[in-house]
């Protein structure tokens, strides 16, 4: 028994004629009779009692039309759900992200303008180390990462697309030395004890820079995994902290920021996913975000 068949019978049925059917199916009416003659035979007995003027159903008819309404609307159903999951409006997308993400405000942005466009799909975000959010989207158990650009060779299933970068700013407590001076240069940190935000090779780039600009003046006396940590460790005096510049926007007791005249310590940020992916949801969001930033 196939679909056509179904809507066919339904079309007979409900128009009680099979030359209003055939039109309303924009066939004709001799390749109508004989599709239901062929379901007729497919089923075993008749499903209509034929008479000059209209068709009624038999008994078996009267039971197949709620059996093919019933079957036809769970096809419909199927269609409206597939293509609405291909389309993105339905689905999960799950997105990792490291500190600079929310503090530049760039995470939200992204994450409300997709919600605005696709209500009906799910978000769930986790913080979560650059290097974690990469194995976790390569094994699938991530969609999207914000990562800083941390590594030197790219992942070739992987796409990398830069979504921000900013200047570093100066992190001290406020009875520190520097705090006098209203911008920083590179020679004023000379032997001061940098307290630097480091997971795995995350800001292998700032320390080669730092070596870079101050040589065997550079002293690192701390490296932290997460960012309060690092301005905590910086309020309480046990050194000065050198972060993005979002950051300035989380206002702690006795911590003053300081630009800091070193361009080339810039700090950036990706936006990270697969290369092949599949899924609808995922699809919407890489395309919401990128329209969006266009």
């Amino acid at each position: 028994m196939e679909l056509r068949h179904l809507r066919y019978f339904l079309a007979v049925a409900e128009e009680g004629h099979f030359g209003r059917a055939a039109e309303r199916l924009n066939i004709v009416q001799p390749a109508l009779s004989m599709q239901i003659k062929a379901l007729e035979t497919e089923l075993g007995g008749p499903l209509f009692i034929r008479t000059s003027r209209r068709v009624e159903l038999t008994e078996a008819g009267l039971l197949l039309q709620v059996e093919a309404k019933r079957t036809l609307d769970n096809v419909e159903h199927a269609r409206l759900v597939v293509e609405r999951s291909m389309r993105g409006e339905t689905g999960r997308v799950r997105v990792g992200f490291a500190g600079n993400a929310v503090f530049s405000g760039i995470l939200m942005k992204d994450m409300r303008s997709f919600h605005h466009a696709y209500p009906d799909a799910e978000l769930l975000c986790q913080e979560m180390a650059p290097h974690l959010q990469s194995e976790a989207i390569l094994s699938g158990t991530l969609d999207v990462g914000y990562m800083p650009d941390y590594q030197p060779e790219h992942n070739s299933a992987l796409v990398y697309e830069s979504v921000g970068e900013w200047e570093r700013v100066v992190v001290m407590c406020s009875d520190h030395p520097l705090v006098a001076e209203n911008k920083l240069t590179i020679d004023m940190l000379a032997h001061e004890p940098l307290i630097l935000y480091s997971v795995d090779d995350v800001e292998s780039h700032l320390v080669a820079g730092l070596h870079n600009l101050l040589g065997n003046k550079l002293h690192i006396a701390y490296r932290i995994s997460s960012t309060l940590s690092v301005l905590a460790m910086a309020g309480a005096g046990l050194g000065i902290a050198l972060v993005p510049a979002p950051l300035v926007q989380v206002a702690i007791p006795g911590i003053v920021y300081r630009v800091l005249d070193a361009p080339e310590l810039s700090a950036n940020l990706m936006m990270v996913s697969r290369i092949n992916e599949s899924s609808g949801a995922v699809l919407a969001y890489l395309g919401q975000v990128r329209k969006y930033k266009m």
